[in-house]
């Protein structure tokens, strides 16, 4: 399963070539929350930029190509579990207001990844490492 810096990593073409072919010829699995935080970089982007209507056409066209058989969505206990690990980090971390909800975003990913029992690739190994202390039934792989 990507997580969210995975797609934008590929739209800003700081992939290296070879995770990009991985990535370009592997059966993917995607993650409702990190298409929704792509969402709201898209819907945050200023329209009269340059570019944007290339971005939006971008992220338009990757959502339409994701077959509904392999997004996954969080279920109640995800949600609720990846709620204490947030808490749990942002205390004992003293995260920022801003990192907290960062938090909870990539603990959403990583638990329903390991629910479904797939890693996430991702970037971000500091913050999923940490997650993967208090869940060690996940796993994740850092490029």
């Amino acid at each position: 399963m990507l997580d969210t810096n995975v797609y934008s990593n590929r739209a800003a073409g700081r992939l290296p070539s070879p995770l990009r072919a991985v990535i370009d010829n592997a059966l993917l699995f995607h993650c409702s929350v990190a298409l929704a935080e792509l969402s709201v970089g898209v819907a945050n982007a200023d329209p009269s930029r340059n570019g944007w209507i290339s971005l939006r056409d971008y992220y338009s066209a990757l959502f339409a190509a994701i077959p509904a058989s392999r997004l996954m969505t969080p279920d109640a206990a995800v949600w609720t579990d990846a709620g204490i690990i947030a808490g749990t980090l942002a205390r004992t971390q003293h995260f920022q207001p801003h990192q907290r909800k960062d938090c909870l975003n990539d603990a959403l990913i990583f638990l329903t990844a390991a629910k479904a029992g797939m890693p996430v690739l991702t970037a971000n190994r500091t913050e999923f490492d940490l997650i993967r202390q208090l869940a060690p039934e996940g796993r994740f792989i850092h490029y």
